[in-house]
């Protein structure tokens, strides 16, 4: 266990470090070095919050922070027509809109009256960096409209390939060099930069435009070069579009990677989301390469056993791929694959290797079969082979309860309540599970190894902080089998927004949810029906809370952090934390780039935190200023977005 968080901890900062210099321009490894680090990352910890984030969320290169108007999030992804059709079955749409999907830098331009006032990169999807010099240097900007405008206009900066040829040929790729030049301080070769866009909103009238075709032609009126666009009623013509595409993609003068699909009317909620459901990316096929299967190693998590498959190295994607997923048994079994057999193997999303199935023309002699664990490692019980799942059916496994308990821990952010304490405290027998840890004492604390009064107090004032949690961190924190935030999160948007109406939704009705699937929703299912007693046990302490789910809108203070030092006058600092939480914002434990706020009643200390915060230019502020801050960001919450479209 040990060996395993050290390695996360490890993948997790050099995520963050190369995606910091990603960013700035400067990136250090290719990307498919950075696909491995990714990958391995979310094969170990799949709910990692580094895999979640979309850019750097740290002010690069000095640039100061903006709001967007127009969210930046992730969109699903179909990699090939079968995924498509699946996306397609799961929408309500009679006429589709198609555009190129570039590969360069996302960009919003924003407007007051139809003046360019601000340019504003993508970060971390909600805030990104100021640029508004260096946007007027690009080709393709607008500063002034033909009317007078005031919203946002989207788009994707790119280098072409005969630039990147005779200019900037020591970048990996046109996409690297875009970035790196777009966030230079002296703006030095933006000018070899073109803005393409495909996206507008009207921040004081949400039907400015009929729907997205008009969004089109109205960007063309007012100057704007956009992306190539079509307009579809038939699927199939969709796919047959995109295979032409996908022939013709070399001889275009800049990168695209695929074709975004969304519905041709313009839908304001689902727009909100931070995966917006009516619109996909529908990738081009992958880059196959051919290997041999060496031998099966199985990833346990929590109950579940994956297999994952090891392969002679083999390039692929621009990276060397050892490892590729296998997903479940049944795939195992339907491809006929044995140790020794030569598989295709592929990116998912250019991202995670796979195992796609077996080479063309595979009829390998010296092969072996599969052998499938059939024991449980920690308890001993016979496994359960359901095709879909190997899994442990025993719900007292030790492995799954001490899982569980570190999970909750974790999703809560509990920090003096470390991994050691608990095992020491499951060992024991002393707490087995979740609820049990609220009715921890400091007397009984203070016994344990390296604790002592003041420690074990501390420990408990921890657990014992009043907390309301939203139904999908309440849930995620149950571990449910690899059943994560952001899964719950959709599933709650689906209308499954409190834990009665989650309980008593069949899982066919769960399937439905885009995104979801028979399996997780047979996993949320089951997971649910066994943490039944738990779940109410926990909520009977009356130390947590299921709250409401609350959109990034009501979240004021997200994309800022916070870091306590010394004591608060007005609260403790738990409370504090709990309270900024709240409001969207991250609780920092120690000072780091990228802070927004050093908290403390001595600010002009020369403590190490207060001399860190200098060096890195991050704001000290008092007690009385972040009581302000917070009462002024509560009384907003609900209506913090009033005025804005998105």
């Amino acid at each position: 266990m040990g060996s395993k968080k050290e390695r996360i901890a490890q993948l997790e900062s050099l995520i963050k470090k190369y995606q910091n210099s990603y960013y700035s321009g400067e990136a250090e490894i290719s990307d498919g070095e950075f696909d491995l680090l990714w990958d391995e990352l979310t094969a170990l910890f799949p709910e990692s919050e580094v895999l979640k984030k979309v850019g750097t969320g740290i002010d690069v290169d000095g640039f100061p922070k903006a709001k967007h108007l127009i969210p930046m999030g992730s969109q699903d992804k179909a990699s090939n027509p079968d995924e498509f059709l699946v996306w397609t079955k799961k929408q309500s749409i009679k006429k589709y809109i198609v555009q190129y999907k570039l590969d360069g830098a996302s960009l919003e331009l924003q407007y007051e009256k139809g003046i360019l006032v601000r340019a504003v990169t993508r970060g971390d999807g909600i805030k990104g960096d100021e640029i508004t010099a260096n946007a007027r240097r690009m080709s393709g900007t607008v500063e002034k409209l033909k009317v007078r405008f005031t919203g946002g206009v989207r788009g994707e900066v790119i280098m072409t390939h005969n630039v990147w040829k005779n200019k900037y040929s020591e970048k990996a790729n046109c996409r690297n060099a875009a970035n790196g030049l777009m966030r230079r301080k002296d703006g030095q070769g933006c000018e070899d930069l073109n803005l393409i866009v495909y996206d507008a909103a009207d921040v004081t009238n949400e039907n400015y435009f009929k729907d997205e075709k008009q969004k089109i032609i109205w960007l063309k009126e007012q100057g704007f070069e956009t992306a190539e666009t079509g307009i579809f009623k038939d699927v199939q013509e969709i796919i047959n579009y995109r295979n032409e595409i996908a022939e013709k993609r070399d001889k275009l003068p800049f990168d695209i990677d695929g074709l975004v699909v969304k519905d041709i009317n313009t839908d304001i909620a689902d727009l909100r989301k931070a995966r917006p459901e009516k619109q996909i990316a529908f990738k081009f096929d992958l880059e196959t390469a051919f290997s041999t299967l060496l031998k099966i190693e199985w990833s346990e998590s929590g109950a579940t056993y994956t297999p994952i498959g090891i392969v002679e190295p083999v390039r692929l994607a621009g990276t060397t791929v050892k490892r590729a997923n296998l997903n479940n048994p049944d795939m195992i079994r339907s491809m006929g694959l044995k140790i020794g057999s030569k598989v295709s193997v592929v990116k998912r999303g250019e991202i995670i290797p796979k195992i796609e199935g077996l080479a063309p023309g595979e009829n390998s002699s010296n092969t072996e079969e599969i052998t499938f664990p059939s024991k449980c490692e920690t308890c001993a019980s016979d496994l359960v082979d359901a095709g879909t799942r190997l899994y442990c059916p025993n719900t007292q496994c030790p492995k799954r309860l001490l899982h569980r308990l570190e999970k909750w821990v974790s999703v809560l952010d509990i920090r003096e309540l470390g991994e050691k304490l608990i095992r020491q405290l499951f060992e024991k027998k002393r707490v087995t599970y979740i609820h049990e840890l609220y009715s921890l004492t400091a007397e009984e604390l203070g016994e344990y190894e390296r604790m002592g009064k003041l420690s074990a107090e501390k420990v408990i004032r921890h657990i014992q902080t009043k907390r309301e949690l939203s139904l999908p961190v309440f849930i995620a924190g149950f571990n449910l089998e690899g059943i994560a935030e952001t899964t719950m999160e959709k599933v709650a948007d689906a209308g499954f927004d409190t834990l009665e109406k989650l309980r008593n939704a069949p899982a066919g009705n769960l399937s439905s949810i885009h995104g979801l699937g028979d399996i997780t929703a047979s996993v949320i299912a089951d997971g649910l029906m066994e943490s039944r007693q738990e779940m109410d046990d926990v909520l009977k302490t009356g130390i947590i809370k299921i709250t409401q789910l609350l959109s990034d809108e009501a979240l004021p203070l997200r994309g800022l952090s916070f870091c306590f030092t010394g004591e608060l006058k007005s609260m403790k600092r738990p409370q504090a934390e709990e309270k900024i939480k709240s409001l969207g914002a991250q609780s920092k434990s120690t000072v780091v780039k990228g802070l927004t706020y050093l908290v403390t009643n001595d600010p002009s200390s020369g403590s190490s935190k207060n001399k860190k915060a200098n060096d890195l230019g991050i704001k000290i502020i008092d007690e009385d200023e972040f009581l302000s801050i917070i009462k002024t960001n509560s009384a907003q919450k609900k209506d913090i977005m009033q005025g804005e479209l998105f």
